[in-house]
């Protein structure tokens, strides 16, 4: 896949079938969109372009509102995206002058003249321009003067993207992972580099990784034990994470997110690590002595053993 971040100067020479949005998780509902632009491709040979922005639109025309929580980070959002086949990716830096850019110029300029789209597959609900006033109408409008056509998702599957997104964040925040994964269509995925923590579980037989996630806006899942993948250096291992703000030994009130891995042996600080959340084992407790606590993460470790015999 293609990837176009610096977009001052670029021009895609062939011709293109677009979407746009922010496609945060590019979840299930996603999906449907993009095996679309799949068969049209079929049809016409053109490539494929997702157009999305840097950072989130949500915090530069609403920078006073702090809710916001992504599914996905940038990276995160181009791997999934390439999975899914997509050719090109354009990530558009989100600006207020690009936010006040006239509709007609958006059109001529990011549209025709950088994606060279010859087939638009967008939203019924899809605003740009100066004051959101490009709708699908004035989209329709400039079609034919600017050759191209229009494909129009309907209201209802729009909805079900919504729902979806919103159904997602809720899910995770509630620790129902088996859900969220159900509508993502791939296990939850966090990324972080590893630092050092307070090194209390190689004192009881099992040494976590402390992952810290660098951006902000990134959800992180509920408190919880979770059976999770990890990715790092280039190889994989299973494993059991922690979220929460460990009450059995601390008292500082900070939520963490410590991983240990199944059978490995190395250092970790400062590295780069994937980590999938696969199941989720039980809530987070609070434990009335350090043995109750390793009788209960060996308890975790039997579990979570025997669901690696059928993980993927």
């Amino acid at each position: 896949m293609l990837i176009v971040r610096f977009t001052d100067q670029f021009r895609l020479e062939k011709p293109s079938i677009v979407t746009i949005g922010t496609f945060d998780g590019v979840h299930l509902g996603h999906g449907q969109i993009m095996s679309r632009l799949k068969s049209l491709k079929k049809q016409t040979g053109y490539q494929t372009v997702v157009l999305t922005f840097e950072p989130h639109p949500r915090t530069v025309l609403f920078p006073d509102q702090q809710d916001l929580k992504l599914l996905t980070t940038t990276e995160e959002k181009l791997t999934l995206l390439e999975r899914a086949g997509v050719d090109v990716t354009v990530v558009y830096p989100f600006t207020k002058i690009f936010a006040a850019m006239d509709s007609d110029q958006y059109l001529r300029r990011i549209l025709v003249s950088s994606l060279n789209v010859k087939h638009l597959v967008i939203g019924y609900d899809h605003r740009f321009g100066n004051n959101r006033a490009g709708n699908i109408d004035t989209l329709k409008t400039f079609a034919e003067e600017l050759g191209y056509s229009i494909e129009e998702i309907s209201a209802h599957d729009i909805d079900q993207i919504t729902i979806s997104s919103t159904k997602i964040r809720k899910a995770l925040e509630e620790g129902r992972l088996s859900l969220a994964n159900e509508f993502l269509g791939h296990p939850y995925t966090l990324e972080g580099t590893v630092i050092r923590g307070k090194q209390l579980g190689r004192t009881i037989g099992y040494p976590t990784a402390n992952v810290e996630v660098s951006e902000s806006l990134k959800l992180i899942p509920g408190n919880g034990v979770y059976f999770v993948s990890v990715t790092t250096s280039g190889s994989g291992y299973f494993g059991m994470m922690n979220i929460g703000t460990n009450p059995t030994t601390d008292n500082d009130g900070l939520r963490k997110i410590e991983v240990h891995l199944f059978d490995f042996n190395g250092d970790l600080y400062g590295k780069r690590v994937t980590v999938q959340l696969l199941s989720r084992i039980r809530d987070e407790l609070t434990f009335t002595s350090l043995d109750t606590l390793k009788q209960a993460i060996a308890n975790d470790e039997l579990i979570a053993r025997k669901w690696m015999t059928t993980a993927p």
